[in-house]
């Protein structure tokens, strides 16, 4: 278990407009405001379309990650995350997860790693700034290679 106490900053309400790319306008938001850290405690979209991590396929090993995606369309969202600074390129790392209403599938829903979207009428998110300790996502080879959330060097 990895815990440390966070020193939260600005606290945001953030809206997407009809048609953004939700990881791009995540991504804008963030190098606009500053933010290099931060957590997601909940968010509510709309979805045109979204790509989430999942397989119908039989897997061979159970416990291992899943890669591939399921694409999914005309959908309702609610979702959470964390947003880790990535050293490497000076942007962000987003970790977020979503469960998906299929709107025109009786509100079937599915639950997982949101890869992409696109954003249909609206996203409504609160997104609150962690000033410290630093943040990190590295990846840890012994672990398939997953990105990981870090607290601090």
């Amino acid at each position: 278990m990895r815990a440390h106490e966070l020193t939260t900053g600005r606290t945001f309400g953030v809206t997407f407009d009809h048609g953004d790319d939700f990881m791009t306008a995540l991504a804008d938001f963030c190098r606009e405001h500053g933010i290099r850290q931060g957590y997601i405690p909940m968010f509510i979209a709309g979805f045109a379309e979204a790509e989430i991590v999942g397989t119908c396929e039989k897997l061979e090993n159970p416990e291992a990650p899943v890669w591939t995606k399921v694409h999914l369309t005309n959908a309702e969202a609610l979702g959470c995350g964390t947003i880790a600074a990535d050293p490497e390129t000076g942007g962000i790392l987003p970790h977020i997860h979503t469960s998906l209403g299929l709107k025109e599938r009786s509100a079937d829903g599915y639950t997982s790693h949101l890869l992409s979207a696109r954003v249909l009428f609206l996203t409504e998110m609160l997104v609150v700034e962690v000033v410290s300790p630093s943040i990190t996502r590295p990846r840890h080879p012994e672990l398939y290679d997953i990105p990981l959330l870090t607290f601090g060097a």
